[in-house]
């Protein structure tokens, strides 16, 4: 950077008492008595009215406002900033040191904005910041784009299991997992937390777009999210729909516990893994891929999301059931899945009970005993076609000899 010529920092400022005393020093020694007593007088006027100036101003300064004028001066080791009317601030030390890559960008006559960090120094300087005023006009700029509800684009710098880590402007930013759009939102079964750690960090190193949702100057930090910026909007689309609709939908994305459906641009809903079919669902994959169209209804819409489902739109085989079914009845079912609880059997095509656990002396025996894929007969001891909930016992069915035919799965 070009040297520039620096004023002495006992110069920055000339007084008009100063000026006086000098235009005194340089007066003709050999005037008379009576000019200089004029010329007393005269000062003793001017400083008055300058006492009454000053005493009558309301300008005033305090520590940690925010001050604006044109550099005067820069050495070495301080950089001198006019604050008009009658100061004269000041950079040096460690605060010289902390802002010196500003500094070298800096020429005299420059603005500048700095921090009142002491109204006046042993040298009769109001001692000035350049870092902590950028902070303040940071944290300003951020109240605006609050405001305006503005999206910036932003790198994603980290990920822990709550959400992502973002930076502006120097200040580190936390986006909760919570405030992620549906293409972005770590789509984990059962909520696993080290599952969504995983999917956050393939996030790392992407740009997203976000606004700012709150600010919290005093820890230094901000909080993002990718949601408010278009939630009015994306409000406006829920809006339209309702409970019981019936949609064409695309499906976005396929994961253990269902399958996203986009409605329409800007619009997602989940077909949870229960919703897909009245019969046992392990794996959506086997069943859907992404870009194909699919029917979905919608069974329910809550804080800004559409819950789906595909099983609605098919005639519930419980109400079937519930004619020909009831507690007592001796029925044949295919054991199709097991559970912490015991075992899954299927009496007919999306009719299932529960073999509980408790019958059996351990997990193994009941494994060992009922086989998947095979078929058994059981004794119903509850069944709840409403609720489509039904027990069987296993044991039950061995010790009573069948008084009527073995109802049979239906193919």
């Amino acid at each position: 950077m070009k040297e520039e010529k620096t004023i002495p920092a006992g110069n920055i400022v000339e007084t008009a008492q100063e000026r006086d005393e000098k235009e005194s020093d340089s007066s003709d020694e050999s005037a008379k008595d009576e000019e200089g007593k004029k010329g007393v007088l005269k000062k003793k006027k001017v400083e008055g009215l300058m006492g009454k100036l000053l005493a009558n101003t309301s300008y005033t300064i305090a520590i940690g406002e925010l001050v604006e004028g044109p550099v005067i001066a820069i050495d070495k080791a301080a950089l001198y900033i006019d604050l008009p009317p009658y100061r004269t601030g000041v950079i040096y030390g460690r605060e010289f040191i902390n802002a010196r890559d500003v500094i070298r960008k800096v020429h005299v006559g420059d603005m500048i904005a700095a921090k009142i960090v002491e109204e006046e120094n042993k040298d009769g300087y109001v001692e000035l910041s350049l870092k902590e005023a950028r902070q303040a006009l940071i944290w300003s700029e951020a109240e605006t784009l609050i405001r305006d509800k503005k999206v910036i684009e932003l790198p994603i710098k980290e990920a822990n299991k709550g959400g992502l880590i973002l930076e502006w402007q120097g200040i580190q930013g936390f986006l909760p997992a919570s405030q992620l759009k549906a293409e972005h939102y770590p789509r984990v079964k059962d909520g696993d937390k080290d599952k969504i750690l995983e999917e956050l960090k393939k996030l790392i190193g992407e740009k997203i777009s976000v606004s700012i949702l709150s600010i919290l100057p005093q820890e230094g930090k901000l909080i993002f999210s990718e949601k408010s910026g278009d939630h009015v909007e994306k409000q406006e689309i829920i809006d339209k729909y309702q409970i019981g609709d019936e949609i064409e939908g695309e499906v976005t994305g396929i994961v253990d516990f269902g399958v996203f459906v986009k409605l329409e641009e800007g619009l997602e809903g989940l077909v949870h893994i229960s919703e897909i079919d009245w019969s046992l669902v392990e794996d959506p994959r086997k069943l859907f891929s992404v870009a194909e169209k699919i029917r979905v209804k919608i069974i329910e819409i809550k804080d800004g999301k559409i819950s789906l489902s595909i099983k609605a739109l098919k005639e519930n085989p419980w109400t079937d059931a519930s004619k020909k079914y009831k507690k007592g009845d001796r029925v044949s079912g295919v054991i199709i899945k097991y559970n912490k609880h015991g075992a899954l059997a299927s009496i007919e095509e999306g009719v299932a009970g529960l073999i509980h656990i408790s019958e059996f002396a351990s997990e193994e025996k009941l494994k060992q005993t009922l086989e998947l894929g095979k078929s058994y007969p059981f004794i119903i001891t509850l069944f709840d076609a409403d609720e489509q909930r039904m027990a069987l016992s296993y044991q039950s069915a061995q010790e009573k000899a069948p008084e009527t035919p073995v109802r049979t799965r239906a193919k």
